[in-house]
């Protein structure tokens, strides 16, 4: 089994920890390098300059689907060129009431090399195909929708 990690940090600057009184912006470092400025969704009080777990859900769950997009075409010799995506995760209530990401959306374009064509079905069978391998959407289970943009 594979392990990947990364360092979350966060520190108090308010004086005391008070409901709705604090911040929840701390920095999350990937492979000891690179750091990224994490906070809660704007909706729940977090600075929309920075990123918030569900932008990163959202953006695993793109990059996984990619990824393996990438791999299974590169398989049946499909000549991918360029990949490109637009993901959109969705907060909600839940069917037990709790609040979740109730649903992601991808939207991915995928171009190819000149001359090469192929038909609708055909795409949207890979897109299905690399939802099944994604190890992410594996994780996260039916709450994906994919949105084929050719």
């Amino acid at each position: 089994m594979s392990e990947l990690s990364i360092k979350l940090n966060w520190r108090r600057s308010e004086p005391v920890l008070v409901p709705t009184k604090y911040t929840n912006a701390h920095s999350i470092i990937y492979n000891e390098k690179y750091k990224v400025v994490v906070d809660a969704a704007p909706d729940w009080g977090g600075d929309a300059n920075n990123t918030n777990p569900e932008q990163a859900l959202a953006a695993a769950l793109s990059s996984c689907h990619m990824m393996t997009f990438l791999a299974l075409s590169a398989k049946v010799n499909w000549p991918v060129l360029s990949f490109q995506d637009y993901a959109v995760a969705y907060l909600g209530e839940n069917s037990k009431g709790q609040m979740s990401v109730t649903q992601i959306d991808l939207n991915p374009t995928v171009s190819f090399d000149i001359g090469f064509t192929i038909v609708a079905d055909e795409l949207r069978k890979m897109h299905q195909r690399a939802h099944r391998y994604c190890f992410i959407a594996n994780t996260l289970a039916d709450s994906v929708k994919i949105n084929i943009i050719s």
